[in-house]
């Protein structure tokens, strides 16, 4: 139900959802623990972004300089009710009120080259990065003349500049958002519905390693500021709205150690004997395919030197040193070796069947031999 919720309300304007600070955090400390110098002098655009109001904007601002980064830019992909009103900029001040007189609502981009304790309290925090952008010093504070969007020449022309993008694009529209990335050569660190490995432009791009899930399986709750109604949503005892949301992960082409760490497997009789959620089953081979059926990525054998059918869980463990993806039974013709179809059973091939079962999709492998 998560998943549909969150596939319909990406497309409504009223019900937008927030990565958490932490998850964010998280996510990316992955990657620094991989390769301290990965943001290193590099250009990060977040360009689905509210700078008023996204953790995206937050966490690279207030570690622009830990991460030594070289620019940071940040557009909105639509509008922002709070634009130009300096409240959630400021993050949770209470002394700054809200202005009488709204400014007219439109998209932005803020450019940040440089950030210190602007204010000189000791410390630096967001109250400097806004402080920074009004005043216009070596940063930049701009409407843009669209809408923010990311086809539009405007985010094209931003998106040139960067290095490395990392954002919460829109699901409805990750097809053609991870198409652009491709197609300028950017690295990346994004959020999408995990639903996205089996579509077919985003499939042959796992297969051959241009991208890979990241470290944390995705975030699972997001905030819900607005008009978001729904049942699998909660607020907290400070009164903030968040909505579960259990089908999302990380997409990247960035580097991570999670991605070289090898599964350890047991054998084929050992899995067997001692695998308990296999329960004493034997492998079975799929009726339409020359493979056999693994139910979960716990039970692949290490001495099966044959093609095996996984769960398409099986990527957050993937280890591209150890497997080779051979394709998946979910789009045949954008991602099966023909050789593996068993054209001698009379059945559908649109998936895996199993004593004439049809199973959940597959992702085919074979283990990598040195």
């Amino acid at each position: 139900m998560g998943n549909k919720n969150l596939s319909k309300a990406k497309k409504r304007k009223n019900d937008e959802f927030y990565t958490q600070y932490s998850d964010i955090q998280k996510e990316i400390q992955a990657y620094l623990e991989h390769n301290s110098d990965v943001f290193r002098d590099q250009v990060v655009y977040c360009n689905c972004d509210d700078p008023f109001e996204s953790n995206f904007f937050q966490y690279f601002a207030l570690n622009f300089n830990k991460l030594r980064l070289r620019q940071l830019i940040t557009t909105s992909y639509k509008p922002s009710p709070v634009a130009n009103t300096q409240l959630q900029l400021f993050g949770n001040d209470k002394t700054l009120v809200k202005a009488k007189v709204r400014s007219k609502i439109t998209a932005n981009k803020f450019i940040i080259n440089e950030v210190e304790d602007i204010n000189k309290d000791g410390e630096f925090n967001l109250k400097d990065v806004a402080i920074q952008l009004k005043r216009n010093k070596q940063n930049e504070w701009a409407p843009l003349k669209g809408n923010g969007d990311f086809h539009s020449s405007e985010a094209i022309e931003l998106l040139k500049q960067a290095d490395i993008v990392v954002t919460n694009p829109p699901f409805s529209l990750f097809r053609e958002y991870v198409a652009q990335l491709i197609e300028y050569e950017k690295k990346f660190l994004i959020i999408g519905n995990m639903n996205a490995i089996t579509y077919k432009e985003i499939f042959p791009l796992l297969k051959e390693n241009k991208v890979w899930l990241g470290v944390n399986n995705g975030p699972k709750i997001y905030e819900a500021p607005r008009a978001f109604n729904q049942k699998n949503t909660f607020i907290d005892k400070d009164g903030k709205r968040y909505a579960k949301m259990g089908n999302t992960g990380w997409f990247t082409n960035l580097d991570h150690g999670r991605r070289h760490k090898p599964l350890p497997l047991m054998t084929m009789i050992e899995n067997i004997k001692f695998n308990k959620k296999l329960k004493g089953q034997k492998y079975q081979k799929y009726d339409n395919y020359n493979a056999i059926e693994v139910p979960f990525t716990g039970a692949i054998p290490s001495d099966y030197d044959g093609v095996m059918g996984v769960p398409i869980t099986f990527l957050d463990k993937y280890s591209p040193e150890q497997f080779e993806i051979l394709g998946s039974d979910y789009n045949i013709k954008e991602g099966l070796l023909p050789e593996l179809i068993n054209l001698k059973w009379s059945g559908k091939i649109d998936r895996g069947y199993v004593n004439n079962k049809r199973l959940y999709t597959r992702i085919f492998i074979k283990h990598k031999r040195i």
